[in-house]
């Protein structure tokens, strides 16, 4: 790995959502205030959140990171997938951290370092750092976690374009071993099935969230090889599953679902956001 360099300024901001900070924070409010949360059962252990523009899945990531109120993790593990074309399975950042208006998030070199050690040992494969990358799925959470945590938590940054079962059960047995004993939360970035009609898109998000409400990582991915279920981050998501079994967690609680048609009204191609929480159920 080469060494980490400066910040990472944000390539969304103003675009994906609000470039001014007190709008920004106004608004990130709003969507977690606006949760009404069902009865969480258990110690959260990690999220499932949606990373479409705020205006389209802010409304329904509010509920998974209402989910993170009065918690107080030192590193927050954010896995996601990532859109743009690299060669390499698995992807941090080269930054020492995060920008976005609400203020820079550190990223946790020494877990970053772990995981890769990890990673070249195990699977003779690597975190691949990248400079500058434009990747959304991964920064579009970041303003829900600085709201809901404030300042003290550091980030560890992993983007995957990786869906073998075997390599991301593998990675997500990693991530569980480098965050044995330490004060964590884990978060899984995706959506669902992307410009389906209204009703179409709810037969293929009610079986994704199906599985994984039924805490079953492998079939999380195999529901897109099935054509049964979309979500472009399904192996990030199936990775945090592996991990927080790893854990102790053994509860998948789906928060709420919607798609873009619910916020624009357009139902003829819509985008599923769903939003989870994984806990450990005494």
């Amino acid at each position: 790995m080469k060494a980490a360099t400066d910040i990472r300024p944000s390539p969304i901001a103003g675009r994906w959502y609000p470039a001014d900070k007190e709008l920004l924070a106004e608004s990130v409010d709003e969507y977690i205030n606006s949760a009404t949360l069902p009865p969480i059962e258990g110690e959260v252990i990690g999220v499932v959140a949606p990373h479409a523009g705020h205006l389209y899945s802010g409304p329904v990531a509010g509920y998974a990171f209402a989910a993170l109120c009065g918690l107080k993790p030192d590193v927050v593990v954010i896995v996601s997938p990532m859109h743009y074309p690299y060669q390499q399975p698995f992807l941090t950042s080269a930054h020492l951290a995060y920008q976005t208006p609400l203020g820079t998030v550190d990223i946790d070199q020494s877990l970053i370092a772990s995981i890769n050690h990890k990673l070249k040992a195990e699977l003779g494969t690597e975190l691949t750092q990248v400079s500058n990358d434009q990747e959304h799925s991964l920064e579009i959470e970041l303003p829900f976690l600085q709201r809901v945590l404030g300042e003290t938590f550091q980030i560890a940054p992993i983007m995957l374009r990786e869906h073998n079962i075997r390599i991301v059960r593998s990675f997500g047995s990693i991530l569980a071993r480098c965050l044995r004993g330490k004060n964590s939360i884990l978060v899984g970035s995706t959506d669902l099935s992307h410009f389906y009609t209204q009703e179409q898109a709810r037969i293929f998000d009610t079986e994704m969230l199906r599985r994984m409400e039924s805490f079953d990582p492998e079939k999380v991915i195999r529901a897109e090889e099935e054509g049964k279920g979309f979500a472009c981050g399904r192996s990030a998501v199936a990775a945090i599953m592996w991990a927080a079994s790893e854990l102790g967690a053994n509860h998948v609680q789906i928060l709420n679902y919607a798609t873009s048609g619910d916020m624009t009204g357009d139902y003829s191609q819509v985008v599923g956001y769903g939003a989870a929480v994984i806990t450990r159920k005494p």
